[in-house]
């Protein structure tokens, strides 16, 4: 997959998280099995705004043919794709997150492979 076509399914997976951080935080949080909290919902409609700023960054870098900006964007699609991932399966495991975290952990590794794959692609196609 291009970095393009990356580029987009990650802008589109932000918006709709970040939607749904900022508008249905109870939701999402009560589809994880978690109970809804003054907190929660307060750090939840904090992350739904980094969700619409990646995705912003996203829509914008998406056209580019600069390696560097690829690259950068790429690591760090990685990295916190595999932080998430990660945290995901060690929150389901510790039974503090319901089976559902499992769709957003299988989502950040297919983003993380696909941006990881980039990675080792020695030229980028546009």
């Amino acid at each position: 997959m291009s970095f393009h076509a990356l580029a987009i399914v990650t802008c589109i997976a932000a918006v709709l998280l970040g939607a749904g951080w900022l508008f249905a935080g109870r939701l999402m949080l009560q589809r994880w099995r978690i109970e809804p909290s003054v907190g929660a919902l307060l750090v939840g409609r904090r992350i739904g705004a980094v969700y619409l700023g990646v995705a912003l960054l996203c829509i914008l870098v998406r056209s580019t043919t600069s390696v560097e900006l690829i690259t950068s964007v790429s690591l760090f699609a990685v990295l916190v794709n595999a932080l998430l991932a990660g945290l995901g399966l060690y929150e389901y495991r510790a039974r503090r997150a319901g089976p559902a975290i499992l769709v957003s952990v299988a989502v950040e590794l297919l983003l993380l492979l696909g941006f990881g794959t980039l990675l080792l692609t020695p030229v980028w196609p546009a």
